[in-house]
């Protein structure tokens, strides 16, 4: 039977949510240059697969997490996903900016949750994780306890693993990047040679592709 980060992997590219094109790369917001561009939010359009990452992020939390007492989404990818596995464990929710707003309240951190409590944090992916340890401290100067992060999807770039182990946050994600080869490869989305050319893109994904 595959296992789960084989079949999410699968149902990804059969939704169109992670496109690999080695000798036609995508460009990044950030200018790196990239044989894959990654849209989880497109899973909310397929209730099968919806249904399925709601699921499976749940069983996560209840694996690795069970002393979570309340879940909080990253914006703005993982705010429909985390509101979704919040309503199926019957947990408090909130969802957290990018930074705080400029107006009202000024709030970061959307929702309320007492302070003390135990949370999880949901993301929908992981590249360097930046954008996903800054919800965390923002999290912890609210005044929670974050127990660990799920996310439906990581690079697994070392610079992430660097700085989760740095920030002490215990990521769990439901697939992965060498998934994603692997399954391409299979059913025949990739060639063979291509597998060498994904594979030192995620080696030094700043300066792949750069011409010297």
């Amino acid at each position: 039977m595959m296992n789960i980060k084989n079949q999410f992997a699968r149902k990804l590219m059969e939704i169109k949510a992670i496109k690999l094109q080695p000798n036609d790369p995508f460009t990044w917001a950030s200018g790196w240059k990239s044989p894959i561009y990654t849209d989880n939010r497109k899973t909310l359009g397929y209730p099968e697969v919806r249904s399925f990452v709601k699921l499976e992020l749940c069983h996560a939390i209840q694996e690795y997490f069970p002393e979570a007492e309340a879940v909080a989404g990253v914006a703005t990818g993982a705010i429909a996903q985390g509101a979704l596995v919040a309503d199926e464990l019957g947990l408090p929710y909130c969802y957290v900016r990018p930074k705080p707003k400029d107006h009202g309240m000024g709030n970061q951190v959307e929702g309320e949750i007492k302070q003390g409590t135990k949370v999880v944090v949901v993301e929908d992916l992981i590249s360097t994780g930046g954008s996903s340890l800054k919800a965390v401290e923002a999290l912890r100067q609210y005044g929670v306890e974050v127990v660990g992060m799920v996310a439906s999807f990581t690079y697994g770039f070392p610079v992430a693993e660097e700085a989760f182990a740095a920030a002490g946050v215990k990521l769990i994600t439901l697939s992965n990047y060498e998934a994603v080869v692997e399954e391409a490869a299979k059913t025949g989305y990739i060639k063979d040679e291509d597998k060498a050319v994904l594979a030192e893109w995620r080696k030094n994904p700043g300066t792949w592709g750069v011409k010297s």
